[in-house]
């Protein structure tokens, strides 16, 4: 680099680090102590995930992955208010948005807590599950600077081993029953974390931090090409040994006529000159190098280098590829990891939304259900009855769908073939039921739309359909003129009729 570009970037480090902006980056570029295997603290981690291009990014997108279809709430033991009812609340309290926000925090500094702040109580106190519905509530995320008194549990003899207390926030003690903390990965034993202010977890910036501030000496590579990129190299046949003012002047003239030469201009030049650019051949190489780079990071966390580049699959996400299917992987393991908050928020959502004014209004929609049924009765009913399913990351495409729609047709038929001789009229009814609710599932066969039949007068047809096939068997082994029990001749003989007709 030339003394000239030297001096330059100098100065613009010397701009950019006056001003607040971008004092934290210039800090990370600047910083020639980073070495692999360095530790960063807590002020570093914030700087890299509010400034560093690959920050956010890094820290966000496997929660953003985890989260990008809803989960699928059904309440099988009641009705679809209840869930409709669940989803209403969840959404008004935007649990979704929250717990995000605490799985972000604590990718970026190994640790964050979510707290509910009761209008009016104590913090000291226990939640009230039973009266929470009329409580104003409020869910607070802090970072570890907000809760630097938290300890993890060091005693490897003690129930709580690994695991953190109770929290305290600005001098103020909070009841367990009002917090959840979420770490990023496993404590290990007395293994200080600098960016949590504890024994806890890792920050995902943690074994990257080195090719992190590589990335950046590779944006200055980018601005360097970019800048380098338009310098044109005049080749002029130097001059004699006496340089006059006039010579000086003819040459200015020539290098002002190249910088404002532009399209349909003609410039002349001698036969020894030549004009030509930079050669840029190395800059293949730095290509490669940056992506080595943005994959040393991602393997520094474990995570696919796609969810970085943000690069489209080969086929798409939703073919099944092999990328597919790994992202999907990594997607489906970050949910479990997310299973114990969404926990913690689907209880304090059951007991807001199925509170004693709802059961009222489902027991005057449904009396004959719940008319005699008591509230807390009721309500774990519909808690043992909740499923919130997360769908599958990887979406067939339609000719597949198709496929297996046809599969599970065909078993869906060979269930009723099997099973119709075997049971009662009240139970094939039941199973046709069960057939149509299946049918109408298969929104790649018949879009969703369930067959409309009435199953009562189903059943009424199905007994009709037995007592007649019944009544024919008898007439072709009654005896000729003698009529069986519960039937006069005349009836008999019409259905013998029938029959030879049919034969």
């Amino acid at each position: 680099m030339e003394a000239d570009d030297q001096s330059q970037l100098a100065s613009a480090f010397v701009n950019v680090s006056s001003s607040g902006l971008g004092s934290a980056l210039t800090e990370i570029l600047m910083a020639d102590d980073i070495e692999p295997g360095t530790a960063p603290s807590y002020q570093l981690c914030k700087a890299i995930y509010l400034y560093h291009p690959l920050g956010g990014k890094m820290a966000e997108a496997p929660v953003s992955l985890a989260q990008s279809q809803e989960r699928e709430v059904v309440v099988q033991t009641g009705p679809k208010e209840v869930a409709e009812a669940f989803l209403k609340e969840w959404k008004d309290l935007e649990a979704s948005r929250t717990i995000s926000n605490v799985a972000t925090q604590s990718r970026v500094y190994a640790l964050a807590t979510v707290a509910m702040v009761i209008e009016g109580k104590a913090t000291t106190d226990p939640i009230e599950l039973k009266d929470l519905w009329k409580e104003k509530i409020a869910f607070n995320v802090w970072d570890p600077l907000n809760t630097s008194g938290l300890i993890i549990d060091q005693d490897p003899n003690s129930p709580t081993y690994q695991k953190h207390g109770d929290i305290t926030c600005g001098g103020r003690r909070y009841h367990r029953s009002r917090t959840l903390t979420m770490m990023n990965e496993e404590s290990i034993y007395i293994a200080w974390t600098s960016s949590a202010f504890a024994y806890a977890g890792r920050s995902c910036y943690q074994r990257g931090l080195y090719p992190l501030k590589s990335f950046i000496n590779s944006m200055r590579t980018d601005d360097l090409v970019l800048r380098k990129a338009g310098v044109f190299i005049a080749k002029m046949k130097p001059p004699g040994s006496i340089v006059d003012r006039a010579m000086q002047w003819m040459y200015a003239v020539k290098r002002n006529l190249l910088r404002q030469s532009h399209i349909d201009n003609v410039i002349s030049i001698g036969l020894e000159e030549s004009v030509e650019t930079l050669n840029m051949q190395n800059v293949q190489v730095y290509d490669l190098a940056r992506n080595n780079v943005i994959k040393n990071i991602a393997t520094s966390d474990n995570m696919p280098a796609k969810l970085l580049t943000q690069e489209a699959f080969v086929e798409g996400f939703g073919e099944g590829t092999q990328d597919a299917y790994a992202v999907a992987q990594y997607g489906e393991r970050f949910r479990s990891r997310m299973a114990p908050i969404y926990e913690w928020f689907d209880t304090i959502t059951m007991y807001r939304a199925w509170n004693e004014e709802f059961y009222e209004t489902i027991r005057e929609q449904y009396p004959d259900k719940y008319g005699d049924m008591d509230y807390l009765e009721a309500f774990y009913l519909w808690k043992n009855g909740f499923q919130a399913v997360w769908p599958s990351l990887i979406r067939e495409p339609p000719s597949e769908e198709v496929n297996v729609d046809d599969v599970r047709l065909k078993a869906l038929i060979a269930v009723i073939q099997v099973f119709s001789p075997l049971l009662d009229p009240k139970n094939i009814a039941e199973l046709i039921n069960w057939a149509c609710d299946q049918l109408g599932q298969r929104e790649s066969l018949f879009g969703g739309d369930g067959p409309l039949l009435d199953f009562d007068s189903l059943e009424d047809h199905i007994v009709k359909q037995q007592q007649d096939q019944q009544n024919l068997e008898k007439a072709e082994n009654a005896e000729p003129n003698k009529p069986f029990s519960g039937h006069d001749s005349s009836s008999v003989a019409d259905l013998a009729l029938a029959m030879r007709r049919r034969r």
